[in-house]
């Protein structure tokens, strides 16, 4: 069974944020990983650039399919996760630890209280 830890929330577009302060980790979840398959690919922004909630900021591709990435907030890329960009595997290995893809400094935090508790996510994905 999938794990959706407690400290993160999550759109039902598969991402995950772990907001700490004005800074949001943003990556997708151990779900979006299992149904994407192995990934091969990942376009990300580069660090300085802006992500708008609800505007696709890159893509994930795997052998099935290429899905858009979409930021639960707005704000600033501080941090990219260069290593996952040269090996895509990492975030199917570790998608809530090493396999984060950006860092991002949080125009409005209060942005991501729409987003879903792990219980809320974990119903919505196994239709419990």
């Amino acid at each position: 069974m999938a794990q959706y830890p407690d400290d993160l929330k999550y759109l039902d577009s598969h991402e995950y944020i772990r907001l700490e302060g004005d800074i949001a980790t943003i990556g997708i979840t151990a779900f979006a990983v299992a149904e994407l398959g192995d990934i091969v690919f990942l376009e990300l922004p580069e660090v300085g650039a802006t992500v708008e909630k609800g505007q696709p900021f890159g893509t994930v591709e795997s052998v099935k399919a290429v899905a858009d990435l979409n930021p639960p907030v707005t704000g600033t890329v501080v941090e990219r996760n260069d290593e996952i960009v040269e090996s895509p595997e990492i975030v199917a290995d570790d998608p809530y630890g090493d396999g984060w893809l950006l860092k991002v400094r949080v125009d409005n935090p209060s942005e991501a209280d729409d987003a879903l508790s792990a219980p809320e996510y974990r119903k919505m994905v196994e239709g419990e």
